[in-house]
């Protein structure tokens, strides 16, 4: 493996001085040579932590950290062959763009014949030709973060670090400059941690995404992994849209799970460490729930439509799943008493506010998620 965190853990001193806090809690983590790899979670969740520890930055309270097959936590961040591209870009506002870029070549002691061969190059790849003469106020907030991107490849590091770069950028910027560091990363082959808190961010540029909260990896997978089967409901909730239905497992059988959701029965898709007879939670996104008004579709729950809202390509309704009795009875209303779903759909058929729906889960998404 090119790049293992081994249970690393970082701890602060608490602000009120009681004792100790795990901002990084017994994190492990393998990365392979060329992937992306993107922390992501909220904020103060302590994925800046985790970078900075594997910068060198800071170092760890406990764990490990190996690169390449040489262990790091003692070595100071000059040695790692690593190079940061920051959120603030900390490109010198003293020096001109080539200056800037150059700036790691010059501490590294290359000749100028070297520093400029490298820089032409690098120049080409982040689309900087011309600007080499200019100071950081004459060039746009798009090509400061160039700049900065630039000086870090130039040096040819083993790992490159990103700590949420694109973040002042506006919003078509940040866009386009997603798929061009992906790009550039592909390219080169160079291994990449990228942090962020922007979801979609981390699903259009990792190889894999590590989702972190309260100092904890709570799940490691890739884009699709993450998205589609969501380890605990945190990861579903942080990943897009979510709904969530209370439920009864009455049986397991291979692949799917037969439970109940008042008097309903739903076929859901099994997940390991759930039993029969257990209390669990449903998970299925907006847009995997069918909207209509057919009586012989099965996976069905009945509500009333409380909220609609255009959202272009798509419909947003928000579904109170109540007293519908079809097809099981009235006196089974109540049970779903309070249970709210919200549906996205680009169907042409519209509903109402007021009117009565039945939503159909397909098994296939609705699935067994973990409540931590």
């Amino acid at each position: 493996m090119f790049l293992t965190l081994d249970h690393l853990t970082k701890q602060f001193p608490a602000r009120d001085k009681s004792g100790e806090v795990a901002a990084v809690n017994d994190v492990s983590l393998e990365i392979d040579k060329g992937e992306f790899v993107t922390l992501l979670g909220p904020s103060g969740c302590g994925k800046t932590t985790t970078l900075r520890l594997i910068a060198g930055f800071e170092f760890p309270t406990s764990g490990k950290i190996i690169l390449d097959g040489k262990q790091l936590e003692d070595v100071p961040p000059n040695k790692r062959d690593m190079a940061m591209v920051f959120q603030s870009y900390a490109i010198f506002p003293h020096l001109t763009v080539f200056e800037n870029i150059a700036y790691g070549l010059n501490i590294r002691h290359f000749s100028k014949n070297e520093i400029r061969e490298k820089i032409v190059h690098v120049i080409a790849l982040t689309k900087l030709t011309g600007l080499e003469n200019r100071a950081p106020n004459q060039i746009s907030g798009g090509q400061q973060q160039r700049v900065a991107l630039a000086r870090a490849l130039v040096v040819e590091p083993k790992v490159l670090l990103f700590d949420e770069p694109l973040s002042n950028l506006d919003a078509k910027l940040r866009e386009e400059m997603r798929f061009e560091i992906r790009d550039l990363q592909k390219r080169l082959g160079i291994t990449a941690i990228y942090v962020t808190h922007d979801q979609q961010e981390a699903l259009v540029m990792s190889d894999k995404i590590a989702v972190m909260n309260n100092g904890r990896l709570m799940q490691l997978g890739s884009p699709e992994d993450i998205f589609e089967r969501p380890r605990n409901r945190f990861v579903a909730e942080f990943i897009g849209l979510s709904d969530f239905i209370p439920a009864r497992i009455e049986t397991l059988d291979g692949k799917f799970a037969q439970v109940n959701v008042g008097a309903a029965r739903l076929t859901a898709t099994a997940a390991p460490g759930f039993a029969a007879q257990q209390n669990a939670l449903l998970f299925i996104r907006p847009n995997d729930i069918e909207i209509g008004n057919d009586r012989a579709a099965q996976n069905i729950l009945s509500g009333v439509v409380k909220q609609v809202t255009y959202l272009g390509e798509e419909i947003d309704y928000r579904v109170t799943i109540n007293a519908d009795p079809s097809p099981f009875g009235s006196a089974h209303g109540g049970s779903w008493q309070g249970l709210e779903l919200r549906v996205q759909t680009g169907a042409a058929r519209r509903y109402a506010v007021g009117e009565r729906v039945r939503l159909h889960l397909p098994p296939e998404r609705l699935r067994l998620i973990g409540e931590d």
